[in-house]
C-alpha cells in the first residue's frame, strides 16, 4: 500500500511539472511574437520616416533593412552601462525594469484570438489601466535618480503627461462596458463592419486614440522625451541596455495601445 501510495504521489507530482511546463509554452509563445512584432514596428517606422523624408532608410543590415533593430539591440546590449557618480544607483537601475514588467503585464488581457487570452477578467481593461500607471513611476524614478536636473525635469513632465491622459483614457472605456474583454469584442461582431464601436462612439475612438498616442510620448505628444533641447529627457544618463529597455517601452506601449484600440473599437 505504502508503495502504491509513493508511486501515485510521483505521478502526480510528474503530471504538476508537465502541466507547469504546457503552462510556459502559449507565454513563451507570446513573448516571441512580442518580440517580432516591436522589430517589424522599429523597422516599419524607420522605412515610412525615410519615405516622407526623402531618404534612404534601414538597408544594410539583412534584405531591405530588416535586421537592422537586431543588430541596433545587440549594440546596445554589450555597450558599457555608465553609473552616474552622485546618482541613486539602485533606484537607477530598477526604473526601467519597473516600466518594462509593467507594460508587459498589459498582454496578459489582451484577446490575441477567439478565446485565446491569457488571463480572462471582468475587469481586463481596466486590470490594463492600473498596470500602465505604474510606468510612470518608472520614468519618474529615472529621471529622480540620475542627479540631471534635465532628467528630473524630463521624468516629472513624463509622469505629469502620462496621468494627465489617462483620465480621458479611462472615460472612454468607461463609456463602452464594464463587461470582460472578450464580452466587448462578441458584442461587437453581431452585425459585422457596421456593428463596431467605432459608429457607436466616434468622438470616443479619436479622444482613446489621441490619448493613446500621448501614453505612447508619440508626435505631437513627445516632450517627456524633450527632443528640442537635444537631450534624451529622463533617459539622458543612461546608456547601454538600459537605455535600449526605455527604447523597448516606447515600442511595446505603441503596440499594447494599437491592440486596445482594435479591441475596443474595430
Amino acid at each position: 500500500v505504502q508503495v502504491e501510495g509513493i508511486n501515485s504521489f510521483s505521478n502526480l507530482e510528474l503530471l504538476k511539472e508537465v502541466y507547469g511546463l504546457i503552462w510556459i509554452l502559449p507565454i513563451l509563445t507570446l513573448l516571441l511574437g512580442i518580440t517580432i512584432e516591436v522589430l517589424v514596428i522599429v523597422w516599419l517606422e524607420r522605412e515610412i520616416s525615410a519615405s516622407i523624408q526623402q531618404r534612404i532608410g534601414p538597408e544594410y543590415a539583412g534584405p531591405l533593412g530588416l535586421l537592422q533593430a537586431i543588430a541596433d539591440g545587440t549594440k546596445l546590449l554589450f555597450k558599457e552601462d555608465i553609473l552616474p557618480s552622485r546618482g541613486d544607483i539602485p533606484l537607477f537601475s530598477i526604473g526601467p525594469s519597473i516600466a518594462v514588467i509593467s507594460i508587459l503585464l498589459s498582454f496578459l488581457v489582451i484577446p490575441l484570438g477567439y478565446r485565446f487570452v491569457l488571463a480572462d477578467l471582468s475587469i481586463g481593461v481596466f486590470l490594463w489601466i492600473a498596470i500602465s500607471s505604474i510606468a510612470p513611476i518608472g520614468l519618474l524614478m529615472a529621471g529622480y535618480s540620475s542627479n540631471n536636473k534635465y532628467s528630473f525635469s524630463g521624468g516629472l513632465r513624463a509622469a505629469a503627461q502620462s496621468i494627465s491622459y489617462e483620465i480621458p483614457l479611462t472615460f472612454c472605456v468607461l463609456a463602452i462596458s464594464l463587461r470582460a474583454i472578450l464580452d466587448i469584442v462578441e458584442a461587437q461582431s453581431k452585425y459585422g463592419f457596421f456593428g463596431w464601436n467605432l459608429w457607436r462612439q466616434p468622438i470616443g475612438f479619436l479622444v482613446f486614440l489621441i490619448s493613446s498616442l500621448a501614453e505612447c510620448e508619440r508626435l505631437p505628444f513627445d516632450l517627456p522625451e524633450a527632443e528640442e533641447e537635444l537631450v534624451a529627457g529622463y533617459q539622458t544618463e543612461y546608456s547601454g541596455i538600459k537605455y535600449g529597455l526605455f527604447y523597448l517601452v516606447s515600442y511595446l506601449n505603441l503596440l499594447v495601445s494599437s491592440l486596445f484600440v482594435t479591441v475596443l473599437y474595430l
